[in-house]
Parts: C-alpha cells; sequence; structure tokens
C-alpha cells in the first residue's frame, strides 16, 4: 500500500519545500496538502502556483493524492448564515480546482457541524437542517468533481454531526454520486466507536484513510497520540481493509502539537505506518 503524510501535521506557514523534503527522506510515497485561509494553499492562490508545487512534488518523486482543508471550521458549509454556506462552498470549489491541478484524485471536506468546539464564534445548529443543508450542497458539488475527476470524502470529525456508520452510509447512499464518498480518519472514530465497524460498513464508500490514534482515557485534542500509543485497534482496522478490498493510500494524520522540531511526527510514525501496511498485506494473504 502506498503511504501519504497529510500536512495539517504542520501549520500552514511552513514552508513547502521543506515539508515535501522531509516527507520524502522519512520514506512517504505522496503528501497530502491543506487549503486554508491565507497559507501556502489558499483561496487566492493562482494556477500557476498550484502547478509549480505539482512540479515540486514531482521532482522529489513524490504523489499528491488528495487536498485536505482547514477553513470549513470557520466556514460551516451547513450554516445559518447564506453568505457563510456560500463561502464554504466556494472554498470547496477551490478544493476541487486545486486538487484537479495538482494531480490529486480526492477532497478532504468538512461536511458541516451541527456544533464546534475549534471554530473560534461556533453555530449551534439543529441536526435535521445540517443534515439536509450539508446534502444539498454535496449533490451540488457532485458534477464539478465529477467533471475534475476528483472525488469529495466527506471526513468524520468532531462536528456532533454524522455519528454512526450506520448513518453516514445512508447520508452517502441518499446523495448516490459516486464522486462524493467518505475519507474515514480512524482516530476521529474511538470517542464513538470502532473504527474497524466503522470500515467494515462504510466498505464501497471509502475514498481515503487517514490513519491516527486516540487514548479514550484522556480527554480533547490533546489525547491524539502517536501510532500504537492509543486505543485503535489497528490489527482489526487493518483486516477490515483488507476485507473490504481497499488498496488505495493510507494517509498519516497528526496535529502540529510537537512544540519542537514537528517533522518528528513524520519519522517517528513512519515505522508504525509500515506495519500497518504489513498487517493489511497479511490480512490479504490469509483470506
Amino acid at each position: 500500500m502506498k503511504q501519504g503524510i497529510s500536512l495539517f501535521s504542520f501549520t500552514d506557514s511552513t514552508d513547502v519545500r521543506w515539508m515535501f523534503e522531509h516527507a520524502k527522506k522519512a520514506g512517504y510515497d505522496g503528501v497530502e496538502p491543506v487549503l486554508s485561509e491565507s497559507g501556502y494553499l489558499n483561496p487566492h492562490t493562482s494556477e500557476r502556483d498550484i502547478l509549480a508545487m505539482r512540479r515540486m512534488a514531482e521532482d522529489m518523486g513524490l504523489e499528491i493524492p488528495s487536498v485536505g482543508v482547514w477553513s470549513l471550521w470557520e466556514n460551516n458549509l451547513v450554516s445559518d448564515s447564506e453568505a457563510t454556506r456560500r463561502k464554504a462552498f466556494g472554498i470547496v470549489e477551490k478544493q476541487i480546482e486545486a486538487a484537479h491541478l495538482l494531480g490529486a484524485d480526492t477532497i478532504l471536506v468538512v461536511p458541516g457541524y451541527v456544533g464546534c468546539a475549534f471554530a473560534s464564534k461556533p453555530e449551534k445548529i439543529r441536526y435535521d437542517v445540517a443534515y439536509a443543508r450539508s446534502q444539498e450542497a454535496l449533490a451540488r458539488l457532485a458534477p464539478q468533481a465529477e467533471a475534475a475527476k476528483v472525488a469529495i470524502g466527506i471526513e468524520n470529525v468532531w462536528n456532533r454531526f454524522l455519528l454512526s456508520p450506520l448513518e453516514t452510509a445512508r447520508f452517502l447512499d441518499e446523495i448516490a454520486s459516486p464522486w462524493v464518498g467518505m475519507y474515514l480518519d480512524v482516530g476521529n472514530v474511538v470517542y464513538i466507536g470502532y473504527p474497524e465497524q466503522w470500515v467494515e460498513l462504510l466498505g464501497k464508500h471509502i475514498k481515503k484513510l487517514h490513519m491516527s490514534d486516540y487514548r479514550f482515557d484522556q480527554a480533547g485534542i490533546g489525547a491524539f497520540v502517536d501510532l500504537f500509543a492509543g486505543d485503535v485497534d489497528f490489527p482489526a482496522v487493518a483486516k477490515a481493509i483488507a476485507d473490504i478490498g481497499y488498496d488505495d493510500y493510507i494517509t498519516l494524520e497528526m496535529l502540529p502539537n510537537y512544540k519542537q522540531f514537528p517533522e518528528v511526527s513524520l519519522y517517528a510514525d513512519k515505522y508504525a505506518m509500515d506495519r500497518i501496511a504489513g498487517l493489511v498485506e497479511n490480512a490479504r494473504g490469509s483470506r
């Protein structure tokens, strides 16, 4: 399996070449840039600069399989404000455009939130309203995604929304587009369920996978830890990955919480990423 590193692991002001160089040196196959309000990839980044980023990656022997996003927390896709919803919609459109130019086949999208602890001015949106607005926005975006050959992968995040794999599968089934699926983060599941069950039950909907880990007996963002230091049952996750026939990128996502030498997270977790890939291969071989 190919392994990637999400650039969520760094702040959006970090030098792109520096991040790419460390990703390559650590042995990853690909990198996942992240769209933000004003960082190295933002709504105003020109086509020329995006293509230059792609060439830089290619020159280093790196792929860009996917594009993430920071700014859909501050711009809720299901906001009560029509202006905010329009801005969020435009952010996803920019992700699709950037991904197409970068040669990526998937974007990570926050499908909106009912409640959020991360936004500077969080809203509280009624659940059924959020459900309808999110589906409507994603269905409208699907033709653009198809035209660009870029899948939209909604991520399971701490948004008090889409809280089970059954509900999430139904949500995607109702949109009924092969261009709208799931970007599953295994560590994000731990506080409400079991990652291997989400993999099994979402199966065909999964476009990409984030590898992260979380300590259930701790609390908050600080409970995200290095791989194998938390409560994700990685052997069970690997078996589930093999069982659904997933053979795309597994991408490490670490928060930028290494206060000194943040690049250490790439190297510290590479052995664990290799072990996870090996567990998947072994599970395939034993079927």
